[in-house]
């Protein structure tokens, strides 16, 4: 790995983390390249080479975060159970807390809280497809759209509440309730 690669990364790293502790201190509007730059310690310049602006700064370091999640999903074993997986999650979410802190708590955070739910719901979707091995139903849409809500509800209170619980707590809570909603037979489902 040559010395300019790591330079890269070292100053990609820098303003990544920046943005993260500039969004924990203000909304995402205030926060200027000027401000991303002097907190990252590089110059603007820098941040240009490698981001279109904030949006696209933001935007890449949401896509990251996402398919770290999505790598975790898929080296996932298909016998694990929801609360293994569960604790995958927390573990990351615990990992990153900096990150999904600020993404969560911020004025404008309705963008992340978009794609992360599109995230869960994505992975509930293929879960319940992988489960069934048939075409989904109206009522399978509704379960996911039920949980995939439940689902960043439960990560957003640990998140806001600085973590009151630990991780294998957390998962299996979330293990519980994905159980009682996606191992019940679709035939044994009570009509609403």
């Amino acid at each position: 790995m040559s010395q300019i690669d790591r330079r890269v990364r070292k100053s990609q790293k820098a303003i990544k983390l920046a943005m993260i502790d500039l969004m924990i201190e203000k909304k995402f509007d205030q926060i200027t390249i000027q401000d991303i730059a002097d907190q990252a310690d590089v110059s603007r310049r820098t941040i240009y080479l490698h981001y279109t602006d904030k949006f696209d700064l933001l935007d890449k370091l949401i896509q990251e975060h996402i398919e770290e999640m999505r790598d975790i999903c898929n080296s996932q074993d298909m016998n694990d159970s929801y609360v293994e997986s569960g604790l995958l999650w927390f573990e990351y979410f615990e990992s990153q807390y900096s990150f999904f802190s600020a993404m969560l708590a911020s004025k404008g955070s309705s963008f992340f809280r978009t794609r992360f739910l599109a995230f869960f719901l994505q992975e509930l979707e293929q879960g319940i497809l992988d489960q069934k091995k048939q075409l989904l139903t109206e009522e399978d849409y509704v379960d996911i759209q039920f949980l995939g809500a439940a689902i960043l509800g439960i990560v957003e209170w640990w998140i806001k509440h600085e973590k009151p619980h630990p991780p294998a707590f957390m998962a299996k809570r979330l293990g519980l309730l994905l159980e009682r909603h996606l191992e019940v037979d679709v035939y044994d489902r009570p009509s609403l």
